[in-house]
């Protein structure tokens, strides 16, 4: 077994754990966290794979946006920060043990790739991996693509649906309302009579 396969299955085996860990967690930092971790194992497999500009994307794009998955989720639960800072020594061991794990797995795919271990396809001096990603997403795999897409949309409503809750010290305006407002429903002209100041002989 080459190395290549070695590093291969291990990489699977932390990813899955991961994953099982992200549903199974108690604690939402502890899911982002092991979320973080198999995003970024599953970029190190695509690249591992040849897929460099997916390997990027993922790890650009979903684990940049894991902060703001975060935040949501601390919103939606209601958890209160001054909890989570009481954990904070708790957490920074894991999320150490996590970066570190990280910080392995990026050395070990650098090996690999820079010694040239595991199957090496010829795509010539002039291949994109962008385009023809490209090309397979919009021709061969469009259906998949606008299932996908569906499902993002009905998942992010889904969210603002779970969100929107009804809460009576808000003061709630509608726009509807105020286009059709007229000058004389907000303004009104009072006459009012004009006062002089009376003289000093008129008050005595």
């Amino acid at each position: 077994m080459t190395f290549y396969s070695v590093l291969f299955y291990l990489l699977s085996i932390v990813l899955v754990y991961s994953a099982i860990r992200v549903i199974a967690a108690a604690s939402p930092i502890t899911g982002v966290l092991h979320l973080i971790l198999g995003f970024f194992t599953a970029s190190m497999l695509w690249i591992m794979a040849g897929a460099e500009f997916l390997g990027l994307l993922l790890v650009i794009v979903y684990v940049g946006a894991v902060m703001v998955l975060f935040l949501f989720v601390v919103m939606m639960l209601d958890v209160r920060m001054e909890s989570l800072r009481r954990g904070f020594k708790a957490y920074m061991l894991m999320g150490s043990v996590i970066g570190a794990i990280m910080v392995l797995e990026m050395a070990f795919v650098l090996v690999v790739l820079w010694h040239g271990y595991g199957p090496q396809a010829d795509m010539g001096v002039d291949f994109n991996n962008t385009l023809a990603l490209g090309n397979l997403m919009y021709t061969e795999y469009v259906f998949a693509v606008q299932v996908g897409a569906v499902i993002l949309l009905v998942g992010m409503i889904a969210a603002i649906a779970l969100t929107l809750r009804k809460r009576t010290d808000v003061k709630r305006s509608n726009p509807s309302e105020q286009v059709r407002v007229r000058a004389q429903d907000r303004l009104r002209i009072v006459s009012i009579p004009s006062q002089t100041e009376s003289s000093s002989k008129d008050t005595k």
